[in-house]
């Protein structure tokens, strides 16, 4: 069921969905921004600090994407949890939450800023959430994948898409 993860209502009326089929015990979240209004947020977004003109850069798509990524993983983790943890526990679990990060979490490119950072605060999260739901036999855990062909991805410019030198891990 097509939710936008930002929004409180609709994204528990996707997890009511849900529990017609049975009770949630996984939770995988990984939303993007496709056609519509949320387009531009994503990775392929060029946010700059400092714009061609000298301008600062616009800090509305920043608040977009930050919103996505970040309130989504939030909502994702608090909404799915609450409903994991109502459940009796099978094998003394009661529920995994996968949380979809970014090597850009770690790598991030020049007009990446919100993604990243974004990205980034996923990674935070996580080791704070899954020491928080240990308790309620709910295991939390990040994924970090790299570029993938996706059609989000398919869109954006070449340039964009081709890969980018990552620093190394020692001097020459």
């Amino acid at each position: 069921m097509a939710a936008d993860i930002t929004d409180e209502q609709q994204f528990a009326a996707a997890l009511d969905t849900a529990d017609e089929i049975g009770p949630l015990r996984a939770l995988v979240h990984c939303a993007g921004a496709g056609a519509g209004a949320g387009a531009g947020t994503g990775a392929g977004a060029r946010i700059r600090l400092v714009e061609k003109d000298g301008q600062p850069g616009a800090v509305e798509p920043f608040e977009k994407v930050i919103a996505l990524n970040l309130i989504g993983s939030s909502n994702a983790l608090r909404l799915g949890a609450a409903r994991m943890a109502k459940h009796d526990a099978v094998d003394d679990e009661r529920g995994a939450i996968v949380l979809t990060a970014s090597v850009a979490a770690f790598e991030g490119q020049i007009g990446q800023i919100a993604y990243t950072a974004s990205k980034s605060a996923i990674v935070g999260m996580t080791l704070c959430s899954a020491r928080d739901l240990a308790s309620k036999a709910i295991r939390v855990c990040t994924i970090a994948p790299g570029i993938m062909d996706t059609p989000l991805l398919g869109r954006l410019r070449e340039d964009v898409r081709k890969p980018r030198p990552t620093r190394s891990a020692a001097p020459p």
